[in-house]
C-alpha cells in the first residue's frame, strides 16, 4: 500500500521504513501506511521561519484573505474526491460534508473577515491612541505584528479536513506559516487535502508543511516565536503543555481537549412542546453525527427529574430508526468509528459509565449493520444511559463515540452545579422557552464553557446546532477543555500576532502605523478631495470656514427636520438646562454645516460618502458661534478587487475659541486613479 508522504522544506519526503498500516474503518482493509522516519523537524521549522514567514509577511492582510478565498474555491471543486476518501474513515456523506464543507467554510469565513475587519496593511493597529502627556507630544499605541515562527498544529483523528483548515486559516491570515501533523488514523485524508493545496500553487512556498506520522523530536526545536496548537485528549494536552521547550520558551500553546459537554432541558419544555422535541432531536443528532466522535458532542443530557422517562422514551424511539452500516449504502445514517482501537476505547469507557448508571438504549457489544461486517468494521451501537449526577463518573469519563447519559436535576441551582462538575467544556446548550431560566443557567454556566447555545422556537429554524464551531465565534473552553481558543474571529488571528505598545511622538506613531495621529504633521495645498487614491497621502488636509451659526439656521433646521427638542426651540426651557444655558444648535446641523464647508462639489476622485464613525458632540454650539472644520486623511485602504478604495478622514469642528465642538471620522470611497 502507498506510504503517505510528508511535505517539508519545499519537497515531498517518503519515509525510509515501511510505516504503520492504516485501515478502512468500514471494511478493515489497509488503506495506506504512515511514517515520519527521516523527517528533519528542526530543518522543517527553520524552513517555515526562513521561507514561509517572509513570503507571508510581504503580503497585506487583504492579500492573504484573497488567497484564502482562492484556496477555498479550489478545494470546493475537489469535494467529491474528498467525500469518497472520507467514507473510508467511517463517515457518512453527511458526516463528510460536516468535516469537508465545514473546513472550506472556515477558509471563506476568514477570507471575508480579513477583508472586512482588517486593514490592507501588514500591521494591525489595536485600540485608540493613549495620551501619555499633557502637551500631546508623547503618546502610546498598541500594534500587533506577525510572530516570526511557525504555527505547529497537532490534530485529532475525527476531523481530518476541518481540523487543519480551522487552524490554518487564522494563522495564514495573521502572516504565520503552518506545519500540520494529523492523527495517524485518518491521516490519508489530510494527506490528500495537503496534496491538493500544494498542487494548486495558491499559497506561498513554505507557508504550509505537512508531516505524516509521529511528531518525533519536533517540539524539541520550537522557539519563543513559534506556536503550538493541539486537538485531542486532555491527558495528551497536559503532557505537551509541560514539554521542556514549550515551558522554557513560553511558547504560545493552544489546546482543544475532550470535554464532557452538556445539554440542559428547561422545566418548561414538557412533552408536546417544540422545545422538548428540539432537545430530543438534537441529542440524537449529536450522538450519531460522526458516530459521536465530536469534541463538542453532548455527553451529559440534563433533564428535569419528572421528564426523565419521557425523554428516555422519545430518544430511544428516534435512535431505533438510525440505520448503521456502510456509509456508501443508501439510508445509512451512522457509519463506523475511526478504527477498531477507537471502538475498544469506547467500550472501556462505557464500562466505567455503567458503574454509575444503566442502559436505556443500545448494546455496546452487539450491533446490526447494513452492507458491512460488524466485527471487521469499527461499528458500535448508539448507547443512551441513565446515570446518577451525584456520582463522579458521568462528569469525568468520556466515551468518545455515540454515547450520552441522561441525568436528572430538580432545580436551576442544581443543574448549574452539575454542568460545572465537568471541569470545563467546549460547548453547552440550553433548550428552553423560559427566558429567566435561560438567563440564570447561562450566567451560572458561562465560566465553565467556551460556547453556549440557547435553542428555542425563535431560532430553531436557523440554528447551526449544539456542536457546530463557527469561524466568528470562540472554539475552545476552560479547564478540562484545554483553556484555549481556536478561531473566534479576530481573536484567532491576534493569537498569532505579538502585541506591542509603541511610545513616541504623534509623527512617529503616524509613521509606524500608517495612520494619521492628531498632532502629527498635516499637509495643506490641493484640496484632498481632488486627489485620486494614488495621489492621496496620509496627513493631507484641508481647513475650511468659518461659518456663523444663526438663530434662523437653528429654527429652520428644527422645522425642516422635525427635531423640535426644547433645547433648540424653547429659550426658557433651554436656559434652565444645566448643560446648555440657552438655545443650542442641533448636533446634526453642526455636522451638516461642516460637510458644506469641507466638501469639494465638482465631480472627481471621491465617489461616495458611506458613513460616519465615532461621532461625539463635545461643546454646545450657540447662535452666533463661528465654525471651522479641519479634515485630514487618516487612513487609506485600497480594495484589491475594485478600482477604488476606502479613505478614513479625521474631522475636527472647532468654534472661534479653538474648542472642539464635534469630532468624528468621515468614510469615503475614492477612485484609484
Amino acid at each position: 500500500m502507498a506510504l503517505l508522504r510528508s511535505y517539508v522544506a519545499g519537497g515531498w519526503h517518503t519515509a525510509a521504513d515501511e510505516g504503520v498500516p492504516l485501515h478502512d474503518a468500514v471494511t478493515g482493509e489497509e488503506v495506506a501506511r504512515v511514517s515520519s522516519k527521516g523527517v528533519d523537524f528542526a530543518a522543517a521549522l527553520e524552513y517555515g521561519r526562513r521561507v514561509g514567514g517572509p513570503a507571508l509577511r510581504e503580503l497585506t492582510f487583504h492579500q492573504r484573505a484573497a488567497l484564502l478565498k482562492a484556496l477555498a474555491s479550489h478545494l470546493r471543486e475537489h469535494r467529491e474526491e474528498l467525500y469518497a476518501l472520507s467514507a473510508r474513515t467511517g463517515a457518512t456523506l453527511g458526516d463528510s460534508k460536516f468535516d469537508i464543507d465545514g473546513g472550506i467554510g472556515v477558509l471563506f469565513g476568514y477570507a471575508s473577515k480579513g477583508k472586512r475587519e482588517l486593514p490592507n496593511d501588514t500591521v494591525y493597529v489595536e485600540g485608540g491612541v493613549e495620551p501619555l502627556s499633557k502637551g500631546g507630544t508623547f503618546l502610546g499605541q498598541h500594534i500587533a505584528t506577525p510572530l516570526r515562527g511557525v504555527a505547529v498544529q497537532i490534530n485529532a483523528f475525527n476531523f481530518p479536513v476541518w481540523g487543519p483548515l480551522e487552524k490554518l486559516a487564522p494563522a495564514f491570515l495573521a502572516g504565520v506559516p503552518s506545519l500540520v501533523k494529523p492523527a495517524s488514523q485518518t491521516a490519508y485524508l489530510t494527506a490528500r487535502l495537503v496534496e491538493l493545496i500544494i498542487e494548486s500553487g495558491i499559497l506561498p512556498e513554505g507557508s504550509l508543511q505537512f508531516v505524516a506520522g509521529s511528531v518525533g523530536d519536533l517540539l524539541d526545536h520550537v522557539t519563543a516565536q513559534d506556536l503550538v496548537s493541539f486537538t485531542g485528549s486532555a491527558s495528551t494536552a497536559q503532557k505537551l503543555r509541560a514539554h521542556p521547550a514549550i515551558v522554557r520558551h513560553a511558547v504560545r500553546f493552544n489546546a482543544e481537549a475532550d470535554s464532557l459537554n452538556c445539554s440542559i432541558l428547561g422545566p418548561d419544555a414538557v412533552k408536546g412542546t417544540l422545545e422538548f422535541d428540539l432537545f430530543v432531536k438534537q441529542l440524537v443528532t449529536e450522538m450519531t453525527v460522526k458516530a459521536g466522535q465530536k469534541c463538542t458532542a453532548i455527553r451529559r443530557a440534563f433533564v428535569p427529574a419528572e421528564l426523565l422517562d419521557d425523554v428516555a422514551s422519545a430518544a430511544s424511539e428516534r435512535l431505533a430508526k438510525v440505520t448503521i452500516g456502510n456509509p456508501a449504502s443508501e439510508g445509512v445514517r451512522m457509519g463506523a468509528l475511526a478504527s477498531l482501537e477507537q471502538r475498544e476505547e469506547v467500550r472501556r469507557s462505557l464500562k466505567a459509565l455503567l458503574s454509575a448508571g444503566s442502559v436505556v438504549f443500545g448494546d455496546p457489544e452487539k450491533v446490526e449493520v447494513v452492507d458491512a461486517d460488524a466485527e471487521r468494521g469499527a461499528f458500535i451501537s448508539p448507547v443512551l444511559l441513565k446515570g446518577d449526577p451525584e456520582r463522579a463518573e458521568p462528569h469525568e469519563v468520556e466515551a468518545f463515540g455515540p454515547v450520552s447519559t441522561l441525568l436528572p436535576y430538580t432545580s436551576t441551582e442544581q443543574v448549574v452545579d452539575y454542568a460545572a462538575r465537568g471541569g470545563g467544556s467546549l460547548a453547552g446548550s440550553i433548550v428552553s422557552g423560559d427566558k429567566e431560566f435561560v438567563r440564570e443557567v447561562v450566567l451560572g454556566a458561562a465560566p465553565w464553557h467556551g460556547r453556549l447555545l440557547v435553542l428555542d422556537a425563535d431560532d430553531a429554524k436557523e440554528s447551526t446546532g449544539h456542536g457546530s464551531p463557527l469561524p466568528a465565534l470562540v472554539h475552545g473552553g476552560p479547564g478540562r477543555a484545554g483553556g484555549g481558543e481556536e478561531m473566534g474571529g479576530l481573536r484567532g488571528v491576534l493569537h498569532h500576532l505579538q502585541r506591542t505598545a509603541v511610545q513616541g511622538s504623534p509623527a512617529v506613531l503616524s509613521a509606524v502605523t500608517g495612520r494619521w495621529v492628531p498632532g502629527a504633521p498635516r499637509a495643506e495645498g490641493v484640496h484632498p478631495f481632488r486627489k485620486s487614491l494614488a495621489e492621496l497621502k496620509v496627513g493631507d488636509s484641508v481647513v475650511a470656514g468659518p461659518r456663523t451659526v444663526t438663530r434662523e439656521d437653528v429654527d429652520h433646521f428644527a422645522e425642516f427636520t422635525g427635531d423640535t427638542f426644547y433645547a433648540h426651540t424653547d429659550p426658557e426651557a433651554a436656559a434652565a438646562n444645566p448643560l446648555f444655558g440657552g438655545i443650542v444648535a442641533h448636533g446634526y446641523l453642526v455636522v451638516s454645516f461642516a460637510a458644506g464647508l469641507f466638501v469639494s462639489p465638482e465631480p472627481g476622485p471621491v465617489l461616495a460618502n458611506y458613513g460616519l464613525e465615532n461621532l461625539r458632540f463635545l461643546t454646545p454650539v450657540k447662535p452666533g458661534d463661528e465654525l471651522t472644520v479641519t479634515l485630514t486623511c487618516k487612513q487609506i485602504t485600497p480594495r484589491l478587487d475594485q478600482d477604488y478604495g476606502e479613505v478614513r478622514w479625521d474631522a475636527d469642528v472647532t468654534n472661534a475659541h479653538g474648542e472642539s465642538v464635534a469630532k468624528y471620522d468621515v468614510l469615503t470611497l475614492v477612485a484609484k486613479s
